[in-house]
């Protein structure tokens, strides 16, 4: 009879028959039966036949497993859908025929499983082999050598260093995907699946069944981004995963790499629905998760709902710019689900772009004008549809792709769905999003709390003056807020007014805070130069991942509250929206404050 082995976990069986030694490959003649096994050159796999435990009665698969730690570890499996029965009189075996193919029979010789990677008979005298090779990969080699077949291209829930994640383009439903296993020893196909949208190719998804559990940003170009590191574990270990994206025209494939002396690591999909990092720990014998997908709960598919998105400082929703929460007392009761809803309805006639960059951009886009190298076209294919509410455009070659320049233009023309606030970087995009009222109008008796810096030869001057203006006339109609940054512990609350100025204002009068308009940086955000009301001003946008921002902020608004005098800056207004925080000062030139004081 046959021996049965349970790993540590109690998951898997192992079935023995006597021992028999293992070399890396298979040839024709010489099947494979459960109890041996094929080991890898360096021995880190191998490849051989086990049971899950809680199958009744027991199931035969055959699969490639961690051969050099101790808990057993299966990373691929060939016959998913077709488990081999054990109540046979006959085990089940896996041979290489004549015609290069491996062929996994049971035990009364019918076929469940075979590679059909070559239909003619080999007519050479050197027989073909698989080769189990030490990066875990099974490969069918020809008699010349090349590559006839090989696991990695047959994807089971597991993403193996040097392995890559193919996306083909024009395949039906976007080409393969990983599929969880349907529980903790059952590798059948279970409910979740990662894969590229069948739709675009552009983005990724894990899905739970049809409906999608977490998507990634829409791809923006990049080839490589470069190393991350991850902590195993509380005595400094770190674990360096170097990861790249390719598109050479014909698919586009993802595939990362470790150091050669970096401990065991995998991608999984798992059972429960993440796609995670997981490494080995020889110090404490178990699998370390180092990242999961989604790793929090406002990264979950449309959980912000229409118009909301998820704001990675904070961990929670927030919505757009220009728009409300729909239901208020579900939104403050940490409900997102009915989303948020237009403050101002658009009219297509005066409407206009507010640039949000460092975002994730919606679901739900349509890719327009694969030739279009510059985002005045892609502006101008939104501008002339009223229905379109958003645009995004990146430039995909960047010098870094053959083929010339490649660009991709994305619009929407429905509700914003599954956005977030990531920072800039590789995988973020600048949104552009559609608002009433920012096609051309110049704001109308702007007061905006600016404090400027003063940049001049030798000497460097902060000078604040707080100017209470008041504009008089019909056409000059303000908002203003009793200030909070003054109300709270230590501060109390005073009946200051400040002048309110409203963030699409601002950022038109910045060229939507344009590089070309930024005159400064600074260890809190960034000072760009604009024109508001006819007047130069010097607008200082404070960064928003920087959480010792909001402090610096009150305190200079706190400051200029207590500051005034005829020799100094002008201070003019301030916008405090959502996680916006500005200040808005009146525009020096170089130099132009010793002018003013001393008359230079």
């Amino acid at each position: 009879g046959w021996l049965a082995f349970t790993c540590c976990a109690g998951a898997l069986i192992l079935l023995f028959l006597p021992s028999l030694a293992s070399e890396d490959r298979l040839v024709s003649g010489k099947p494979l039966y459960p109890g041996a096994t094929v080991i890898s050159d360096g021995g880190a796999f191998a490849l051989g036949f086990f049971a899950p435990s809680n199958s009744t009665p027991a199931k035969l698969y055959l699969g490639i497993w961690y051969n050099d730690i101790p808990e057993l570890t299966v990373v691929w499996v060939a016959n998913r859908r077709n488990p081999s029965p054990t109540n046979t009189f006959s085990p089940p075996t896996l041979s290489l025929s004549n015609s290069s193919n491996l062929v996994l029979s049971d035990g009364g010789g019918r076929v469940i499983w075979t590679t059909d990677a070559v239909a003619s008979t080999s007519s050479s005298s050197s027989p073909s082999m698989a080769v189990l090779e030490n990066t875990g990969n099974l490969v069918v080699r020809s008699p010349n050598g090349s590559m006839l077949w090989q696991s990695f291209d047959h994807y089971t829930d597991t993403v193996l260093p040097g392995m890559k994640l193919r996306f083909k383009y024009g395949a039906q439903g976007g080409g393969q995907h990983l599929v969880s296993w349907k529980g903790p020893g059952d590798p059948s196909p279970g409910r979740f699946s990662y894969g590229a949208d069948p739709a675009t190719h552009l983005q990724i998804f894990v899905w739970d069944g049809d409906r999608p559990v977490v998507r990634s940003s829409p791809w923006t170009g990049y080839l490589v981004v470069s190393e991350r590191q991850y902590q195993q574990d509380n005595n400094g270990a770190a674990v360096v995963v170097y990861m790249s994206v390719v598109d050479d025209g014909e698919e586009i494939y993802m595939t990362y790499t470790v150091a050669a002396d970096a401990p065991r690591i995998r991608y999984v999909v798992t059972h429960s629905g993440e796609y995670q990092l997981r490494s080995w720990s020889n110090k404490s014998s178990v699998w370390l998760v180092l990242s999961r997908w989604p790793s929090q709960e406002c990264k979950r598919y449309g959980y912000c709902g229409p118009y909301g998105y998820c704001d990675d400082l904070v961990r929670t929703c927030k919505c757009l710019h220009g728009f409300e929460p729909e239901n208020t007392k579900e939104w403050d009761k940490g409900r997102f689900s009915a989303g948020c809803r237009r403050k101002d309805l658009l009219d297509c006639k005066d409407d206009g772009f507010l640039a949000l960059p460092g975002m994730k951009s919606p679901d739900g886009f349509t890719r327009v004008g694969r030739d279009m190298s510059t985002s005045e076209e892609c502006a101008a294919e939104c501008r002339r549809n009223c229905s379109c509410v958003a645009y995004a455009y990146a430039n995909l070659s960047s010098g870094r792709r053959s083929g010339g320049n490649v660009s991709r233009c994305l619009v929407w023309s429905a509700d914003l769905v599954d956005t977030a606030k990531i920072g800039e970087g590789l995988d973020s995009d600048t949104l552009y999003l559609r608002l009433a009222g920012l096609n051309g109008e110049k704001p109308r008796g702007i007061v905006v709390m600016i404090v400027s810096p003063i940049l001049g030869t030798g000497v460097v001057a902060l000078c604040i003056l707080l100017a209470w203006l008041k504009f008089k006339g019909k056409n000059r109609k303000w908002r203003k807020h009793k200030t909070f940054y003054e109300h709270g512990k230590g501060h109390p609350a005073h009946d200051h007014e400040f002048p309110f100025v409203r963030f699409e204002e601002i950022a038109l009068a910045t060229n939507n805070f344009s590089e070309t308009c930024m005159i400064g940086q600074g260890g809190f955000g960034k000072v760009y130069k604009g024109m508001l009301g006819g007047q130069e001003v010097a607008v200082k946008r404070l960064s928003s991942d920087s959480q010792q921002g909001t402090k610096e902020f009150r305190n200079e608004v706190i400051l200029i509250a207590k500051l005034q005098h005829r020799n100094l800056v002008r201070l003019l207004g301030c916008c405090g929206e959502g996680d916006e925080k500005l200040l808005i000062y009146e525009y020096l030139p170089n130099k132009s404050l010793d002018a003013t004081l001393f008359g230079t």
